[in-house]
């Protein structure tokens, strides 16, 4: 089991934060735009475990090089069943630089958008003391 998903599913957000690389760039299911940087997308993924229910890693992939993982999941969020994928790159020192997040189906991606909105001021709070 990777570190990643090892600190994910034992709720440890401190364990998430420290494997981001710095210079992150997380790619929203839901947002056009991506977010850069180690503070915002430590600040997302702890508003995604606040809205997401009953979040179970259902597969790993892993790249034989090690590199590059899908972490393919199912939650529910505002009473919707999702499925989705973690797509995650790691940069030479084993940081997370690329973490892109898909989503289905299109109406629990909706509720994800309408969760993820309510929480946006305490993600912009938790990232600038980041």
């Amino acid at each position: 089991m990777h570190p990643f998903r090892k600190a994910v599913e034992s709720d440890d957000m401190d364990a998430v934060a420290a494997l981001l690389a710095d210079d992150v760039v997380f790619t929203s299911p839901v947002a056009f735009k991506p977010y850069p940087g180690k503070a915002i997308t430590a600040a997302i993924l702890r508003a995604v475990s606040r809205v997401f229910e009953d979040f179970t890693y259902v597969r790993e992939i892993a790249n034989p090089d090690g590199r590059d993982h899908a972490l393919v999941f199912t939650a529910t969020v505002a009473g919707k069943q999702l499925q989705g994928c973690d797509f995650l790159h790691f940069d030479e020192h084993g940081k997370i630089d690329e973490f892109t997040v898909m989503v289905r189906p299109l109406s629990a991606a909706q509720a994800l958008s309408e969760a993820m909105g309510a929480q946006f001021e305490r993600i912009a709070q938790e990232a600038a003391e980041g």
